[in-house]
């Protein structure tokens, strides 16, 4: 019975941490569906739960100095 209820108790504390690994994917696995967009992120696309996909934009490879 311990043993249930420790696990119960790391299980419980647990599920509110994040990882970016099971976060949901979308436009082609190419992006992450968050509630809002970073400061180097486009919107694309929504996504279920009034999510939004955010893509990290990619710089231009033809900007010289």
């Amino acid at each position: 019975m311990r043993t249930f209820l420790f696990l119960f108790a790391v299980l419980f504390f647990l599920t509110p941490a994040k990882n970016a690994f099971f976060d949901e994917k979308c436009d082609k696995l190419r992006g992450t569906c968050k509630k809002n967009c970073g400061k180097n992120e486009e919107l694309t696309s929504l996504c279920q739960k009034s999510l939004k996909c955010c893509r990290i934009i990619q710089p231009c490879g033809n900007i010289t100095d």
